[in-house]
């Protein structure tokens, strides 16, 4: 028995949010990085809104406004995701409030499990629970309402000088 870890396979229509999710992981990869190499908090801080703004914001919109309605609202999976959302959304938007490393490491590991939830739980119920017409209109959906990967982040303050 190998200890690696097997990449999940996920449907085609579902592609896009996990594709997004890498994005998601690459981000608090990015942010820990700015913490070792003392990036200010301030461009920390830039950098988190820019990305709450460009990605997490209206990937959050595909996610409960096109995955919630196929589940009940008081779905174990539905509320779970409700609250890590509300939770993730009040950690960024208090960074005005309050920015410093602790809470910035507390976003990052609570982004990293979310995305770990969505992909290994919440992605593979859906994909047992839809028939393919149902997925084939969430990909259409999703299509409608897509996260923009237009703009680019210049400053790689995750790389060491």
């Amino acid at each position: 028995m190998s200890d690696e870890i097997t990449p999940i396979k996920r449907s085609e229509q579902l592609a896009p949010l996990s594709r997004e999710h890498h994005d998601g992981l690459l981000f608090s990869w990015k942010i820990k990085q700015g913490l070792t190499n003392k990036t200010s908090l301030e461009l920390l801080k830039k950098f988190t809104f820019w990305y709450w703004r460009n990605h997490i914001k209206p990937h959050f919109y595909q996610e409960e406004q096109i995955l919630l309605p196929y589940l009940s609202a008081d779905h174990p999976m539905a509320i779970q995701l409700r609250e890590e959302h509300d939770h993730i959304r009040e950690l960024i938007l208090g960074l005005d409030e309050e920015a410093d490393s602790h809470i910035f490491l507390i976003l990052c590991d609570l982004l990293n499990k979310h995305i770990r939830f969505e992909e290994r739980e919440l992605f593979g119920h859906l994909e047992e629970l839809l028939s393919k017409e149902q997925l084939d209109t969430v990909f259409v959906e999703l299509e409608k309402h897509p996260v923009s990967h237009d703009a680019e982040w210049s400053e790689e303050f995750w790389v060491k000088k």
